[in-house]
C-alpha cells in the first residue's frame, strides 16, 4: 500500500470535515450493484477491505476514511490490482452516513464494519469518537433487517462504548451469550488486530443484528 504522511488523529469535528461529500456514481464504480455490499467505517489504509474483495470477487466492499491521502493511496492500489468491486470514500461518516446510505443500494448491504477506531482518550475529545448515538439511529434505520454489525478495539474503553451506544438502542442485540465475541468473524485481520495480537494483549469485539423491534 502506499504510505501518505498523514496526521494519525484528525479531529472531525472541524470546519473542514462538516462539508457536504460529494458520493459518487455506484454504477461507474462495481461491475454489479446487486452483490452483497460490505461498509467498513473508518478504513485507515484500507489493507482488510482489499485483501477481503480479493478473496471475496462476488461481494462489493467500500471502505470510508476521513483521511483523504490515505484514500487516494488506497484507491491507487484498488486500480493497480484492477479490483471492481471495491472502492474507497473520503468522508466523515458523522456528517456524511445518511447521505451515503441513501445513495447506496443499501438492500444489498450485509455487513457493517468499525474496526479499532480512534480512541480519543481525553474525555473533552469522547465526542470525536465514530460512534455516537446519531451515527447508530441512522444504521438501524436505514440497513437492512439481515445486516450484521461487527466492532472491536483493543481499548477496553472504546470497545464498552461502542457496545453501550449500540445496545442502548432499541433495535440492536448482541448475537452471542458472552460479553465479547471471541474470535473475529473475519478471515482477514485488521493490521491493529495483528499488532496487538502478537503484544499478547487483548482485543474487545462486538457483533450485533437488528432485534425484533426493528421490524415492527
Amino acid at each position: 500500500m502506499g504510505r501518505s504522511r498523514v496526521r494519525q488523529h484528525v479531529n472531525p469535528l472541524t470546519d473542514k470535515y462538516q462539508q457536504e461529500f460529494t458520493m459518487p456514481e455506484w454504477a461507474r464504480i462495481y461491475t454489479d450493484l446487486t452483490a452483497p455490499l460490505h461498509l467498513d467505517i473508518g478504513c485507515g489504509r484500507g489493507r482488510f477491505i482489499l485483501e477481503m474483495a480479493q478473496r471475496y470477487p462476488e461481494r462489493n466492499f467500500l471502505g470510508i476514511e476521513i483521511r483523504d491521502p490515505l484514500v487516494q493511496d488506497a484507491n491507487e492500489i484498488r486500480d493497480r490490482q484492477q479490483l471492481t468491486n471495491l472502492h474507497y470514500l473520503f468522508a466523515n461518516i458523522n456528517t456524511s452516513l445518511q447521505a451515503l446510505l441513501g445513495s447506496l443500494p443499501t438492500a444489498s448491504l450485509r455487513w457493517v464494519t468499525i474496526q479499532f477506531p480512534d480512541p480519543w482518550f481525553k474525555k473533552r475529545h469522547h465526542k470525536r469518537r465514530v460512534v455516537q448515538p446519531d451515527l447508530v439511529d441512522i444504521l438501524a434505520r436505514h440497513t437492512p433487517a439481515e445486516t450484521i454489525f461487527f466492532l472491536q478495539s483493543d481499548v477496553e474503553e472504546v470497545a464498552l462504548e461502542m457496545r453501550e451506544k449500540f445496545l442502548d438502542h432499541d433495535w440492536f442485540e448482541t448475537t452471542h451469550q458472552d460479553f465479547w465475541l471471541a474470535e473475529n468473524i473475519f478471515p482477514v485481520p485488521t493490521e491493529r488486530e495483528v499488532a496487538t495480537q502478537n503484544k499478547g494483549e487483548p482485543v474487545y469485539r462486538v457483533l450485533l443484528q437488528k432485534s425484533q423491534q426493528a421490524s415492527l
